[in-house]
């Protein structure tokens, strides 16, 4: 029997939506991610639309992929440990430093929050406000800058994510949260080990967790690692 169109779509959708239950079950649930939020948001965002074409068939692996000028695509894991620490909840406020393909941040849009989202390379600012506006995802804000300058004013913000590896977190990231908000960041060496941190703001403290071991591509900016020169 010959497949029609129609039919093909509605087998590559069932085969998507077979390897994200996969990947829920096996690469988040049975590794700890716990949030039944953050497991129903990741088990419901199109990844495959947010990998390139040659490797869409990859979307699915427990690694990051490459999306074009230097920067990946965190792997299904590390997105989901990253928004489980950030502890959001309905309707909160979140400022992501590299917005790279988009993903983390539809999935945070699936979560019911607001999302400001900041890439310093303008083709792929571009490239995921245009992929964002084709899924119709709404409520999230991209803009093309210096994440380490963060987005003042649109402050303060329940919580950040920095999806890329500093040698310090940038004062102007604390600053912009709110009382009692949460920063998750991985701080290290520039092209090495680097620990997921929690910083949580109480007052005018700020309490640091270590939540383990990562590698990140660099985060450049003013007050991050500056560009390398040839």
């Amino acid at each position: 029997m010959e497949t029609t169109g129609s039919q093909a779509a509605v087998e590559r959708g069932d085969r998507w939506a077979a390897a994200r239950r996969r990947m829920v079950a096996a690469d988040l649930a049975a590794r700890g991610i716990t949030d039944p939020a953050v497991l129903a948001a990741m088990g419901d965002v199109p990844r495959e639309r947010f990998v390139p074409v040659d490797l869409v068939e990859h979307a699915y692996d427990d690694g990051p992929l490459p999306i074009g000028e230097g920067q990946t695509i965190s792997q299904p894991y590390v997105v989901a440990l990253m928004l489980e620490a950030a502890e959001l909840s309905f309707g909160a406020r979140l400022l992501e430093i590299g917005t790279g393909s988009g993903y983390a941040a539809a999935v945070a849009a699936r979560l019911g929050v607001a999302v400001w989202t900041i890439e310093r390379l303008s083709g792929l600012a571009e490239a995921a406000r245009a992929r964002l506006a084709e899924i119709g995802l709404t409520g999230i804000e991209v803009r093309c800058g210096d994440g380490t300058l963060g987005w003042p004013d649109a402050a303060p913000f329940d919580a950040v994510i920095v999806t890329a590896g500093g040698p310090s977190v940038p004062p102007a990231l604390l600053d912009q949260l709110r009382d009692g908000g949460r920063l998750v960041m991985p701080v290290g060496l520039r092209d090495g080990h680097q620990e997921l941190l929690r910083v949580r703001r109480v007052g005018d403290e700020y309490r640091t967790e270590d939540l383990g071991g990562v590698q990140f591509v660099p985060l450049i900016g003013a007050e991050g690692w500056q560009v390398e020169r040839d």
